[in-house]
């Protein structure tokens, strides 16, 4: 599961595996080892991840799949818009 949660997280923002790794600071050895299940990263690299990609680390190990939106430098407005976004793209729209 963390092979492809890191491939499909990957892939979602457009960075192949040798821009992920020197945004990581580690080889791109390292990031097709993980992608295709030979190794493990390590919990400081697993960490790394969880922060680069904005999501738990439990997400990351398939322990949780809810994701999470870093809003809190915005203001109530704007994130009252992103919420708008989140349900019209989810097709349950809340008329007033």
């Amino acid at each position: 599961m963390l092979h492809e949660q890191i491939k499909t997280l990957r892939a979602a923002r457009g960075l192949n595996q040798v821009e992920l790794a020197k945004k990581l600071n580690v080889s791109k050895q390292s990031i097709s080892n993980w992608e295709n299940n030979n190794i493990q990263p390590s919990i400081e690299v697993l960490v790394k991840l969880a922060r680069f990609f904005s999501v738990s680390t439990d997400y990351l190990l398939g322990l949780d799949t809810r994701l999470y939106l870093e809003v809190t430098s915005l203001h109530p407005e704007e994130i009252a818009h992103i919420q708008m976004l989140i349900d019209d793209l989810k097709g349950r729209t809340h008329h007033a």
